[in-house]
């Protein structure tokens, strides 16, 4: 049976950090009651598995038949584009990625839901976009629709070329996929057969555009500008108190009692992603290493809610050797062994 309203996230081991910081920041500024699935970026799950048996209110979502029907269709979606007649240093570096499993929450337990990224800290309830489902099927909370067109999700060109939509109109419905809400089972088994029979036999893949930087949230713009369902998005919001920031490395906050307001009049945000960061950053920053991230007193404060005595005292800078070690194997990692 499913459930009213729940949480999603994808994550595995190597974000544990910052999953432990997510769900504790969920719990104290959303609701201490409010349900969460992880969704299995890949099958290292062991630290996640541990954790989440510990939180009555957290599970991992187990759906191998869903999972197996997002990595085809992520699939068809590579094969079908232009770029993947290019040569492999030319592809989107999220080709070998799992991030499309994300999508795994249109086919799960809960009916309204919103998805967080697992690189993001909750920041306040999320009342307002529950709220806008009774009239929308997405809401966003981002500013995709103010990028340059060359870092666009879709190719505003090809899609004036081959629909009724103006570059005007694309740009409006741009969104990212780090935070939404959605509603379950929007792309049903037969509508993701639909997109992928354009994709291929239509050439619609080429909508996605191939020159910027990609992601999955490329392919989602694809699939909500098909699916043509109703769509809010908080910066377009006539009311300027909706409109915020959220990226933690380029817009602006004042920081009151761990909770991060938009410094352009104080107005609460949804959350703050971490975007640009890797988890190795916030892997080192936990074990006491003094690591250059933005409002990252904020991230420690969530990730050791439960177990404060476990938060380091100090955070120290590596040493010349860890240093000189970690530059050596980034670039044995970027050129290849010797001999390999």
């Amino acid at each position: 049976m499913a459930e009213s309203f729940g949480i999603y996230t994808l994550a595995n081991d190597a974000i544990y950090d910052q999953l432990v910081a997510l769900l504790n920041s969920i719990e104290a500024n959303v609701g201490a009651d409010v349900p969460v699935c992880v969704i299995p970026f890949d099958h290292r799950l062991s630290r996640v598995r541990e954790e989440i048996s510990t939180r009555p209110h957290v599970r991992l979502l187990d759906n191998p038949a869903s999972i197996e029907r997002w990595e085809t269709f992520a699939q068809t979606f590579v094969a079908a584009h232009p770029m993947a007649n290019q040569t492999k240093r030319s592809h989107p570096r999220w080709y070998g990625g799992k991030l499309h499993r994300k999508f795994v929450a249109f086919d799960g337990p809960f009916e309204r839901f919103i998805f967080f990224d697992g690189d993001s800290l909750a920041m306040k309830p999320v009342d307002d976009v529950i709220h806008r489902l009774d009239s929308y099927d997405f809401v966003f909370d981002d500013w995709e629709h103010k990028k340059a067109d060359y870092h666009a999700a879709l190719d505003f060109a090809v899609v004036e070329a081959a629909s009724a939509f103006t570059a005007d109109e694309l740009r409006s419905l741009l969104h990212c996929s780090s935070f939404f809400g959605a509603k379950r089972e929007l792309f049903s088994v037969d509508a993701i057969t639909t997109l992928q029979r354009c994709m291929v036999e239509q050439g619609e893949a080429a909508w996605v555009n191939g020159q910027g930087w990609w992601d999955d949230a490329f392919l989602f713009n694809y699939m909500t500008l098909k699916l043509g369902r109703p769509q809010f998005n908080f910066t377009q919001s006539p009311n300027a108190q909706e409109r915020t920031g959220n990226c933690a490395n380029s817009d602006p906050f004042v920081v009151r009692d761990n909770v991060l307001y938009n410094q352009d009049g104080g107005k609460p945000i949804h959350r703050i992603h971490y975007m640009g960061y890797s988890s190795t950053d916030f892997n080192r920053l936990c074990l006491g290493e003094d690591v250059d991230i933005y409002y990252r007193d904020v991230f420690l404060h969530y990730r050791f809610l439960k177990h404060p005595e476990q938060r380091p005292a100090q955070l120290s800078s590596p040493s010349l050797w860890v240093k000189t070690n970690r530059f050596v194997k980034r670039a044995t990692q970027k050129f290849g062994a010797p001999g390999g």
